[in-house]
C-alpha cells in the first residue's frame, strides 16, 4: 500500500496551483517547459510539496509557486501579469495531471520528470486530457517501470555506493534476500517492517524510497 505524503482533501487544490504555475511560467513568462521543469524539480517546493506541506498545499497560489521557483533557483523575480484564461491549458494540464501523480505514486518529482519528459508529456496532453485521470496514471506507471528498470532498493544502494555485501554485513539482512529482492525473485514490498528499516538506516534513505510502485 501506498504511503502518501498529505490527505486527499488537499488534492485539488494542489492540482489546481501546480497547473497554475505551469501555465503562468511558461504560457505568460515565457520560460521553455523543459526548462521550468528542471527549475521546479530542483527547487524546495518541490520537495515541500512531496512531503505534504499544508502551508505550500494550500497557503500558495500558482503565481505564487511559480516565482518562488524561479527566485529561489535562479534569482529572477517573475513580474508579467497573469493572462485571463479561459479554459485548462495544455501547460495547465501537465502541472494538474503531475500532481496527482505525484501524490498518487509518492514518488519523486525528479523520477516522474525523468521518464516523462515535457515533449512527451505535450504530446499526451491531446489524448489524454479529457480522459479519466486513472488513464494517465497507467501510461505514467509503465512508463516508469520501462525507464527505471532497476529495482529501487539497486538504485538506492548503487547511488549510496554500497555493495549487496556490505549492505548485508551492516543491516543484519541477510545477503541471498537482498540479492532476491534486487532480482525481483523476492518482493521487497512483502519484507519485515525490521529488515526494511535496517536497510534504510544503512543507506540513509526511507522506508517508503525501497519500496516498489
Amino acid at each position: 500500500m501506498t504511503i502518501r505524503a498529505y490527505q486527499e482533501t488537499y488534492l485539488n487544490k494542489a492540482q489546481s496551483a501546480l497547473g497554475d504555475a505551469f501555465d503562468y511560467a511558461i504560457n505568460t513568462c515565457g520560460i521553455p517547459g523543459e526548462d521550468f521543469i528542471k527549475l521546479f524539480t530542483v527547487s524546495s517546493v518541490s520537495k515541500r510539496i512531496e512531503n505534504g506541506e499544508p502551508a505550500l498545499l494550500a497557503g500558495k497560489s500558482g503565481i505564487e509557486i511559480a516565482v518562488d521557483v524561479v527566485l529561489e533557483t535562479s534569482g529572477k523575480q517573475l513580474d508579467q501579469q497573469p493572462r485571463e484564461r479561459f479554459g485548462r491549458s495544455r501547460e495547465y494540464w501537465i502541472g494538474w495531471a503531475i500532481c496527482y501523480y505525484q501524490w498518487f505514486s509518492a514518488r519523486s518529482f525528479g523520477d516522474i520528470f525523468e521518464a516523462l519528459p515535457y515533449d512527451d508529456l505535450q504530446n499526451m496532453y491531446y489524448t489524454l486530457h479529457e480522459a479519466d485521470i486513472l488513464k494517465f496514471v497507467s501510461i505514467a506507471d509503465e512508463r516508469i517501470r520501462a525507464h527505471f528498470k532497476d529495482t529501487n532498493l539497486k538504485r538506492v544502494r548503487t547511488s549510496y555506493g554500497c555493495t549487496q555485501a556490505e549492505l548485508a554485513r551492516r543491516s543484519g539482512v541477510s545477503l541471498r534476500s537482498i540479492q532476491m529482492y534486487e532480482q525481483r525473485n523476492k518482493d521487497i514490498n512483502k519484507a519485515s517492517a525490521e529488515a526494511l528499516y535496517r536497510i534504510s538506516r544503512v543507506l540513509g534513505c526511507t522506508i517508503e524510497e525501497l519500496l516498489e510502485k
